[in-house]
């Protein structure tokens, strides 16, 4: 039976397979979820914990890499955050902030529960229509926004995205167009 099979399989078909198998197996591994217990520490005003190195080990042979920013989702009390694990101070720390954990720099050498995994999703914020259509009626603001590094331009469209009301998208696309154009402060600076 076996050696009907192979000569009746095209050599194409089996390299079909073959990465149907391998791309299957990466998905399974991409998904797999880490669970551990972690006590919180806290660096400057930032609280955190250590993932233990074997965790590590493996959200980097996930990620494909072991250096930069990692994204990550984290559980925590059964709800799901996007999260980065970062190295700072030659440490990876998965830092814990208040939407993640209620109170959590007031909660500092307690211990939790946290289960993680790789998260390879698109984390793209699509700019508020509001901002791109102010920019694109203000050419000196336009201009100065795209001279911003990438991490500038996404720390303006994450403010404004995140806001709630209508009032408050209007008054902060004025104030990032006057930032933009030198008139005034933004996001806590002085300039672009």
């Amino acid at each position: 039976m076996w050696s009907y099979a192979r000569t009746r399989c095209n050599p194409k078909t089996i390299i079909i397979i073959f990465k149907i198998v391998k791309a299957a197996s990466q998905l399974v591994k991409s998904t797999m979820t880490h669970t551990f217990k972690a006590t919180i520490d806290i660096i400057g005003i930032n609280p955190f914990v250590y993932v233990p190195e074997q965790i590590l080990k493996e959200i980097f042979a996930q990620s494909g890499k072991d250096k930069g920013h990692i994204p990550i989702a984290v559980f925590i009390n059964n709800k799901k955050h996007q999260q980065t694990l970062v190295k700072f101070s030659g440490d990876w720390r998965l830092y814990i902030n208040t939407t993640m954990l209620k109170n959590s720099p007031k909660r500092v050498g307690e211990t939790i529960d946290i289960a993680i995994e790789f998260d390879p999703s698109d984390r793209t914020i699509k700019p508020h229509p509001d901002f791109l259509l102010a920019l694109n009626q203000n050419t000196e603001a336009k201009q100065a926004f795209e001279s911003l590094s990438a991490s500038r331009q996404k720390e303006i469209i994450r403010y404004i995205s995140f806001l709630k009301s209508v009032e408050s998208v209007t008054a902060n696309v004025q104030k990032a167009i006057g930032f933009l154009t030198g008139k005034n402060r933004f996001v806590g600076r002085d300039k672009p």
